[in-house]
């Protein structure tokens, strides 16, 4: 009752009115849920969540799930937000190697490795005496698009924000106002979206990959995606990027070259993340 009128009045009420009817039933749910620990990924989304819980007066705990499918600086961020807000963070390491149906790349790669990492965080959880658990899912995220949302359902994972019908714009509007330095954050799909489906992965090409994509960080370069095509490495870039990508052709391949065959531009602009 409380998602369907959200999502029917959403587009009639004034923003700012808008606004405090997202907090009141926020509120409501911490209320309702006074012990939670959240599914802490390092991103706008779970770090909306974590701000929330603890001005709710939410007894909060994050987890981080690391895994080889999550570069470096996820980690990082997480640690940094968590400090920031005063919020214990519990890191927990997860073989996803290990997982044959993640490893394989089929099409429903995501729902297995999904399943995989909440099936760990929930012994964990439960182990630290949590008997609700958490995530960032939001009310803009598509359920037909993401299979890992399938296997959110089936772990009983709560998502507040989807719940309380908190679009993504609505996040990253109050993290900015509460000046979580996550709110302009672009959004990031773990390293295993950059193989193709079908192709196995291995720690050598996603050390690979990560090892590219830092390196265009520190070119300068954000909101990208280095896709992996054999031992190809296509490049994608935003509209607003792409002409300094091409610019700075010579400069990328001094950086990215050694660990491919070819390193080549995808002159299609890449859409910009939400």
């Amino acid at each position: 009752m409380k998602e369907a009128w959200a999502q029917s009045n959403r587009e009639q009420m004034p923003f700012v009115f808008y606004e405090r009817v997202i907090f009141m039933t926020l509120q409501a749910f911490f209320t309702q849920y006074p012990r939670a620990a959240v599914a802490f990924s390092g991103g706008v989304d779970s770090a909306f969540v974590l701000w929330a819980a603890k001005k709710y007066g939410c007894d909060v705990r994050a987890y981080y799930v690391h895994s080889a499918f999550q570069p470096a600086f996820e980690l990082e961020d997480a640690k940094k937000l968590a400090e920031q807000l005063d919020i214990p963070m519990t890191v927990i390491e997860v073989d996803i190697l290990s997982v044959p149906k993640a490893v394989e790349n089929g099409a429903d790669r995501c729902y297995h490795c999904k399943h995989a990492l909440f099936t760990t965080l929930w012994e964990r959880v439960r182990a630290d005496g949590y008997t609700v658990l958490l995530d960032g899912t939001n009310a803009s995220d598509d359920a037909s698009d993401r299979p890992g949302m399938r296997a959110l359902k089936e772990l009983s994972v709560l998502s507040p924000l989807r719940l309380c019908g908190v679009t993504k714009a609505q996040v990253r509007e109050q993290s900015r106002q509460a000046d979580l330095f996550t709110w302009d954050k672009p959004a990031y799909a773990c390293l295993a979206t950059r193989v193709p489906t079908g192709t196995p992965i291995t720690q050598d090409k996603l050390t690979k990959i990560e090892r590219a994509e830092q390196a265009l960080a520190e070119l300068g370069f954000t909101d990208f995606r280095v896709r992996l095509a054999g031992n190809t490495a296509r490049l994608e870039m935003t509209a607003a990027q792409l002409a300094q990508a091409a610019a700075r052709y010579e400069q990328i391949i001094a950086a990215l070259g050694a660990d491919f065959d070819a390193v080549v531009l995808d002159l299609t602009p890449r859409r910009a993340s939400r």
